[in-house]
């Protein structure tokens, strides 16, 4: 049952019918009265976005910052400590907060405390097994000093489930308090590992200030839960979440598998310091992800309200793809083009042998963000199973691409198998969303993506052919004020209908077009979202 049917049987309030909605029923307890759902939502994206890329760059400056007073080595056995832990959440990656936001129960405290029950239960078996899982991890990569730090960052996992009050604003569309909520764990982690790190604590700076800005964000939201916590579960409840996230744990297993294989073929072929490089090249290209997962958590519970109509999720998916790819793509190719800068005059010459590793991963976050929140609609209309398959993908792709090629070519064959990857997760999810809403091209969105990268580029290497000689930090500022200023402007001459009904949103005007340049999504023409 999608929830569009749960919300019309519930037993609360009457829900809103807006002006643009049409017949359409909205769960009232999502929205308040009188408020149009897309406006809201839409506005929601775009003073969340803004709000969440501040935190997202705190988290992007903490990870470069702290590589300055990093050895390589310390950077690796932090990669391994984080490959290690996040690969084990698995255990508890049951989907929690998205099932929580999608159902409608007629008590939300009690569907909270539900919610809030079982996430702590798995929090609590994670920690357990990483206890016992950590001494095989020391073994296989033969580093035993990773024992005890990497119990410590795991304290972190069950002080991070007193933060799931954060989901009851989130589901209420409460973008600005949701955030403010989150933000006390980021800041005292960015504050606390930069410190440490400056002071020669090495990666035991990162672990503290890790499990001290969870501690801080637990504190924060526990105090203002608007709820009372409590533990309570029931039979029905556990065959609800089983039945919605089965699928996702299948997926959060295949990227323990792909994971650890990764960094065990790693350790025997490039080594700590190889490791290392591949972490840095991965932390300086996160934000592309970031940029997505705001735009996609931000729409998820709008999404959830209206996942019974297929035209309104078609245009939601485009849209906010498009969104995303607007900054995504612009900043990883700046990021591969400025790589070799970056390395000499910010992070130091010992990762210049990164450089070229940089330049692939770079490249390959922005071609991996066409498509990359399918996840949150599949999970909205309550279908989790290709998410499972993507994931098994992943670990085909591993198995006889990326770990051969690692074991022949060394940190080549790591760029080769990433290549892989990424390529196959694109056809996935362009197959599954032209099941899901007819007519959507993955590769007409890339290459719409791609376009307004071509002049700025171009300019960056001419400029480049024709000075010639040494970089100076000046000559690099100029060249990379260039390159923004004509990103931007390639990107509002090509996306401009899309900015002026995102800002029509913002400014409360109904914009007249959904779609204005054809070909590169469904054709959508309905004006209810």
């Amino acid at each position: 049952m999608t929830i569009g049917a749960q919300a019309r049987a519930d037993s609360e309030p009457e829900p809103h019918r807006s002006a643009e909605a049409g017949n359409a029923r909205v769960d009232s307890s999502r929205i308040p009265a009188g408020m149009s759902l897309r406006r809201h939502a839409a506005r929601g994206t775009i003073v969340n976005s803004a709000f969440q890329l501040g935190l997202f760059g705190l988290g992007t400056a903490q990870r470069v910052v702290v590589a300055i007073w990093l050895t390589r080595a310390d950077y690796g056995m932090w990669g391994i400590l984080l490959a290690a832990l996040i690969a084990l959440t698995w255990i508890k990656n049951f989907g929690i907060a998205d099932k929580y936001i999608q159902q409608s129960e007629p008590d939300q405290e009690v569907a909270f405390q539900k919610a809030f029950t079982i996430e702590l239960g798995l929090s609590m078996a994670f920690f357990v097994v990483v206890c016992f899982a950590l001494p095989v991890y020391a073994v296989a990569y033969g580093r035993p000093a990773m024992i005890l730090p990497g119990i410590v960052l795991a304290i972190s996992m069950p002080l991070t489930a007193f933060e799931s009050p954060a989901w009851i604003a989130y589901r209420r569309l409460q973008y600005a308090r949701q955030r403010a909520l989150t933000f006390a764990d980021p800041l005292t982690a960015f504050v606390l590992s930069i410190t440490l790190a400056a002071a020669g604590f090495g990666y035991w700076g990162l672990v503290i200030g890790t499990v001290a800005g969870s501690l801080c964000g637990g504190l924060v939201c526990t105090i203002t839960c608007p709820y009372r916590l409590r533990l309570r579960l029931d039979r029905a409840t556990i065959k609800e979440y089983v039945h919605f996230s089965l699928p996702l744990v299948g997926f959060g297993l295949c990227g323990f598998v792909t994971l650890q294989g990764m960094m065990l073929v790693a350790n025997t072929t490039v080594g700590l310091a190889g490791i290392g490089a591949i972490g840095l090249a991965s932390n300086l290209t996160r934000t592309s992800d970031g940029i997505d997962t705001i735009i996609s958590q931000t729409i998820y519970p709008a999404i959830c309200a209206v996942a019974h109509r297929t035209e309104a999720l078609a245009e939601a998916f485009v849209k906010s793809n498009r969104l995303a790819l607007m900054w995504a793509m612009p900043a990883m190719v700046g990021i591969a083009l400025f790589s070799g800068d970056i390395i000499h005059f910010v992070l130091g010459d010992r990762w210049r042998s990164a450089i070229g590793l940089i330049v692939v991963v770079a490249l390959v976050a922005g071609f991996s963000q066409v498509g990359y929140n399918w996840a949150v609609f599949l999970r909205a209309v309550n279908n989790t199973r290709p998410i499972f398959i993507g994931a098994l993908a992943q670990v085909v792709v591993f198995v006889l691409v990326t770990a051969p090629a690692m074991l022949t070519l060394g940190m080549t064959g790591y760029s080769i198998g990433l290549i892989a990857a990424a390529l196959s997760q694109i056809f996935l999810r362009g197959y599954y969303m032209r099941r899901l809403f007819g007519g959507f091209s993955a590769f007409r969105q890339m290459a719409r993506a791609v376009l307004p990268t071509l002049p700025p580029t171009a300019l960056v290497l001419l400029m480049r052919a024709v000075s010639g000689g040494e970089r100076s930090p000046a000559r690099v500022v100029l060249e990379l004020a260039l390159y923004s200023v004509v990103a931007v402007g390639s990107t509002v001459l090509l996306e401009r209908p899309l900015l002026r009904e995102c800002v029509g949103y913002f400014r409360g005007i109904r914009p007249q077009k959904l779609f204005a340049v054809r070909g590169s999504e469904p054709q959508v023409r309905s004006s209810q979202a």
